[in-house]
């Protein structure tokens, strides 16, 4: 049964090229190490909602957008080895999070299992 990590994050609209090449650069990194699939979306109808949304879970600021990603395993056996190999790889470990394209600290993620394919 695949698995998959999802994470939500936001993004000054004026750094959105730079986290791209970041985001490239990850994706590779993870591929490279057996994710199935890495995938990243940038917000094209995320309104804000009168208790919940995408744009207020991230605590969205004027200037920003919203990227919605998820990255695909066998397992999750299989995403904890991925996931460690991949934070010990240089090009990721050597990424200082002071300086990232977007907050990490509003950057909301988990690990999910599959519950509906149709």
């Amino acid at each position: 049964m695949p698995y998959v990590d999802g994470f939500i994050v936001a993004v000054p609209k004026k750094k959105l090229k730079a986290y791209a090449k970041m985001s490239k650069t990850a994706g590779k990194v993870w591929r490279e190490f057996g994710a199935l699939d890495y995938r990243e979306w940038v917000a094209d109808d995320v309104k804000p909602g009168k208790l919940t949304s995408f744009p207020q879970s991230v605590k969205l600021k004027s200037g920003e957008t919203v990227v919605f990603a998820w990255i695909t395993y066998k397992s999750r056996a299989q995403r904890d080895k991925i996931n460690a190999k991949v934070m010990a790889d240089p090009r990721i470990a050597s990424m200082n999070m002071k300086t990232v394209p977007f907050d990490a600290k509003r950057m909301i993620y988990g690990g999910f299992t599959s519950l509906v394919t149709v």
